[in-house]
């Protein structure tokens, strides 16, 4: 008998400090909504500190949870304290997705995996990529950069050079002084901003987007705003631009398919909510 007939619920949730403007929740709620599933996915604040963590895990796993999403600023305590991890976690060198399966906790990082999806679907494969940033968030998208068959050349940027220098050997990325930004940005047909400029609150994306190359694709790591300036940008050009969100929805579908259900669609239903909840909280 299945465990929707049972009643027996099934639990995960997302872990960080702060996590209640996450919109994880809606997203795997959406999901196992549509399969008739007795299950809760819960934001779980949990505050810094290796202890705190490591404390707030084996509290969950105790209480039945199948795993957690985690995001900042546990990404790489939650690689520190499994006892597996797959490939991309340790290259990434960070995980936002823990399985606790029999007495094992199984590290994983599916942003990578979102990126992966994301540009396998592109009508061309990109020969030449533009990454800004060299947070968790670039350390994913130069895995998945790597990892395909017909790697792009990377072209790697950010405010502090020292900091991409740390991350490029991922991707073997050629490293350039962010001053030269707007030079790469002509030769890229695939843009990604992985920094959080741009973001409400946070300082504008300095670029010159009148040198995006015919062609290129944009990609913005960033949902607050949903239309940052360089998707409007790409937008106006005719370019393909692609947002956070899409991101968002794709890093979940692991997590839900490995705790609660079997089917994680991502398509317009899932979005035009995910876009009434940013609108209602004014994002």
């Amino acid at each position: 008998m299945s465990e929707a007939k049972t009643g027996k619920m099934r639990r995960a949730g997302v872990i960080g400090w702060p996590v209640a403007h996450s919109l994880s929740p809606l997203i795997h709620t959406t999901w196992a909504e549509r399969e008739g599933i007795a299950a809760r996915y819960e934001a779980i604040e949990t505050a810094p500190g290796d202890e705190v963590f490591r404390r707030r895990i084996n509290d969950l796993r105790a209480e039945g949870y199948r795993g957690v999403n985690v995001t900042i600023p546990h990404k790489e305590r939650a690689l520190k304290i499994a006892d597996r991890a797959s490939k991309a976690a340790r290259a990434i060198g960070a995980a936002n997705m823990l399985t606790f399966k029999d007495d094992s906790v199984i590290a994983e990082n599916s942003d990578a995996a979102a990126i992966e999806s994301i540009v396998l679907e592109l009508p061309l494969r990109p020969r030449t990529a533009l990454l800004l940033g060299a947070g968790g968030a670039a350390r994913a998208v130069l895995w998945a950069l790597s990892s395909g068959k017909e790697a792009p050349r990377v072209l790697l940027a950010n405010r502090t050079r020292g900091r991409a220098e740390e991350i490029a050997a991922i991707a073997r990325a050629d490293v350039i002084d962010w001053a030269y930004r707007n030079d790469a940005l002509s030769a890229a047909d695939l843009v990604i901003n992985a920094t959080s400029l741009g973001m409400t609150g946070q300082p504008p994306l300095d670029l010159d987007y009148n040198r995006l190359n015919a062609g290129a694709v944009a990609i913005d790591i960033v949902y607050s705003p949903l239309e940052t300036a360089l998707l409007s940008a790409a937008r106006a050009r005719g370019l393909r631009a692609i947002d956070g969100l899409e991101m968002l929805m794709r890093q979940a579908a692991p997590g839900y398919l490995a705790w609660l259900g079997t089917r994680a669609e991502v398509d317009a239903d899932l979005r035009a909510r995910l876009e009434a909840a940013l609108k209602a909280r004014g994002a």
